[in-house]
């Protein structure tokens, strides 16, 4: 059985995407490698794609035939209204399409998903949801770091930054004393508040700091520095947008799982 084949075969028992339907999908962090089966074959049946910006041009060329329809999402550049997203989604659906509301990451994750799920149910769309790898964990295994390990994190916790210091906030500093690894997305703008915040909550300076942009693309970047130096290591290496940021004790694993085997 050949690569399509396969898929077809493991998407077989699978509700068909009909006409007037809004799939709800997750393309990974950005190569296509990282779809999952389902997602590709999500592909391959749609007549219209509503895309962010996250979403690669690689992932997108596997869609031969649909109709592209650029979304924006990406913090601090200019995208469309969440109220017109949803309502071109409800449009489409309501004009017979086969709508594949293409997601970087995960839906659910930080993707805004849920709303636009809500107001499907609403409009009276029938939707499904395609779950994606989750932006952060796949970005980790790229850099080998382990998002958990025994004796050193139990837990991780997946935070927003883009609000920090405003009235919207989380707490930084009663995060800061779980003493866990703080995965932080849409963060690196503000990086200098949160490091602030989570030292004066108790994080000591020095706890390893890890910025990767564009993960697993060709313009991938890693930068590891401390939560005291991350803010200048961003600026002197020139980093942004799209870029996650990794604070705690698991980014010291790095070194031991890319050191050279004994001799």
């Amino acid at each position: 059985m050949n690569f399509n084949g396969t898929i077809a075969a493991i998407c077989a028992g699978n509700p068909a995407f009909e006409p007037g339907h809004v799939w709800l999908a997750g393309a990974g962090p950005g190569h296509p490698r990282y779809l999952t089966l389902e997602v590709a074959h999500a592909l391959s049946k749609a007549d219209s794609i509503v895309y962010d910006a996250l979403v690669s041009p690689e992932v997108l060329a596997l869609a031969e035939g649909a109709e592209l329809h650029f979304a924006g999402k990406r913090g601090g550049k200019p995208s469309a209204a969440q109220e017109n997203i949803t309502a071109s989604l409800i449009e489409l659906a309501r004009a017979g399409k086969k709508v594949l509301r293409l997601k970087g990451g995960d839906p659910f994750v930080f993707g805004r998903g849920g709303e636009e799920a809500e107001a499907l149910v609403r409009a009276g769309v029938p939707f499904r949801i395609l779950p994606g790898m989750t932006s952060s964990l796949a970005a980790l295994a790229s850099a080998r770091i382990p998002a958990t390990m025994r004796g050193i994190s139990r837990s991780i916790t997946l935070a927003t930054g883009h609000a920090a210091g405003t009235d919207d906030d989380l707490d930084w500093r009663a995060l800061a004393k779980v003493g866990e690894p703080i995965i932080v997305y849409m963060g690196v703008r503000m990086i200098g508040e949160i490091s602030r915040l989570l030292m004066e909550g108790g994080l000591s300076p020095e706890t390893p700091t890890a910025v990767l942009m564009s993960a697993t693309t060709p313009d991938e970047r890693l930068l590891v520095a401390t939560l005291a130096t991350g803010e200048a290591e961003i600026e002197r290496q020139n980093f942004n947008a799209p870029a996650l940021i990794v604070i705690g004790d698991i980014v010291s694993m790095r070194d031991a799982l890319t050191a050279e085997p004994p001799q």
